[in-house]
């Protein structure tokens, strides 16, 4: 049996170059350029609902010539009330207008050389039909075209006490003003009928952050980016559209973000389809002294043993900062050894532990050349294995509390009068842990759908 004889080690003192401190990302960046996701807005609008609108627009006196001198001297004036509800229904794409009219007209009459003028009143239901586009600014684009008209009463002139249909005159005139009326129509429609000013309103209230906890300081915030719309599409008695409102949306923890209200809107964008998939965002910051404690009332005064129990090593303190993507982590030591040492790992989310957690841990490069020179049994030991397997960072609880509050929050909740908000999440999928210059940002992404119903549009 051979006896080896153990003799006393002295203490090396170890001085390793620390890595230097540098970011690849900040807090701002992670915050602001992930999470894309769409909300989905299914429109119904009822035909029955159109009309009412357009009723209770469009009434009395609606277009009037006071001139018998205009429009090349047509010696022909008119006076146009609506007289009952104007019908509205689409077909092929496009809006049918049937508008129910009685008209006064004063048109001259030649009779035996001379001309003299007549008044006659008549009823008339007209027939529009009206391509409506929302174009990339906002604005409001109708192309209306005369659809052909019904006569209700005929009109007639009293031309030496008899009444003469003027039935063929009078069409004339109509078919003669058509073009203009419908030219005016479009007009009106496009100086009228604002858009902009009820969209912003939307587009500064779904910017404006959300207190989701008071306990965490925590608010749901929405980017909003670009806003889609899908051509219409005519059923029956309804008119569908979807519209996609697409951005950024996550969870910020700290004060209010500051919001500045948006004084313009991003173009319109017409596609074929409106994704409906809902993405959140949700962040779990902790900073670089917070995880260094949590680290160290882990570690400091932990001891291990090597060789045997040849060598043994206590770790007095530790510090924790980040270098691009590795996660760095200074460890003060004193025993067989005194002084620092740096060991380098990839953070990431576990999702079964729910912890900020590290992998692929190893020992610095100068580091690792020092020990290979001085310490080499520390190199083949268990310490860095132990302390990639115990250091890990609770957040667990956070993101659970999270993720029932948006989902809370999710459910059949009214924003404002007539908006409806309703949606599920169906998986929480790990991203990754992203160092910046002052925290580690813990990201899962809360996956699933948001609908929000519009009623009374």
């Amino acid at each position: 049996m051979t006896v080896i004889c153990c003799q006393p080690i002295s203490t090396n003192r170890l001085n390793p170059k620390a890595p230097k401190e540098s970011y690849t990302i900040t807090a701002m960046e992670v915050r602001n350029d992930r999470f894309l996701s769409t909300v989905h807005i299914p429109v119904s609008i009822a035909m029955a609902d159109v009309e009412r609108q357009i009723n209770a627009q469009v009434n009395g006196l609606i277009y009037e010539d006071n001139s018998l001198n205009d429009n090349n001297r047509d010696q022909f004036m008119a006076k146009v009330w609506k007289r009952g509800t104007i019908i509205v229904d689409a077909q092929d794409s496009l809006f049918h207008f049937t508008v129910p009219l009685r008209i006064w007209a004063k048109a001259g009459v030649s009779v035996l050389g001379f001309t003299q003028y007549k008044e006659t009143e008549f009823e008339i239901d007209l027939r529009f039909k009206t391509k409506f586009d929302l174009s990339h600014d906002w604005s409001v684009n109708t192309q209306t075209q005369a659809d052909g008209y019904a006569w209700v009463r005929r009109p007639t002139i009293s031309i030496v006490g008899v009444n003469v249909p003027v039935t063929s005159f009078v069409s004339r005139m109509i078919d003669k003003n058509l073009g203009t009326i419908t030219k005016t129509l479009d007009e009106q429609i496009r100086r009228n009928v604002d858009l902009r000013t009820p969209v912003l309103k939307v587009w500064n209230t779904l910017r404006e952050p959300y207190l989701l906890t008071a306990q965490y300081r925590t608010y749901l915030q929405v980017v909003p980016k670009r806003i889609l719309i899908t051509p219409l599409r005519f059923e029956g008695r309804l008119v569908q559209a979807t519209i996609g409102i697409e951005g950024y949306t996550l969870t910020t923890t700290g004060d209010k973000p500051t919001v500045r209200p948006a004084v313009s809107l991003p173009d319109l964008t017409v596609v074929s389809q409106v994704k409906n998939d809902f993405q959140i965002g949700l962040l779990s910051e902790v900073s670089y002294p917070e995880a260094a404690k949590l680290a160290a009332s882990e570690f400091v005064g932990k001891s291990f043993s090597f060789s045997n129990d040849r060598y043994t090593l206590t770790i007095t303190n530790m510090d924790l900062y980040g270098q691009n993507d590795n996660l760095i982590i200074k460890a003060g030591l004193k025993g067989t050894l005194s002084g620092d040492i740096y060991l380098r790992g990839r953070p990431y989310y576990d999702a079964q532990s729910q912890t900020i957690s590290l992998k692929d841990l190893t020992y610095d490069l100068d580091t690792k050349n020092l020990l290979q020179r001085s310490a080499s049994w520390l190199l083949q030991g268990t310490f860095a294995r132990t302390l990639e397997k115990q250091l890990t960072i609770p957040v667990g609880s956070y993101l659970a509390d999270m993720q029932k509050l948006i989902q809370e929050r999710l459910k059949n909740n009214q924003l404002v009068k007539g908006v409806t908000i309703n949606g599920r999440i169906d998986e929480i999928r790990p991203d990754q842990v992203y160092l910046t210059p002052t925290a580690l940002l813990a990201v899962v992404n809360a996956r699933g759908r948001v609908d929000v119903k519009v009623e009374g549009l």
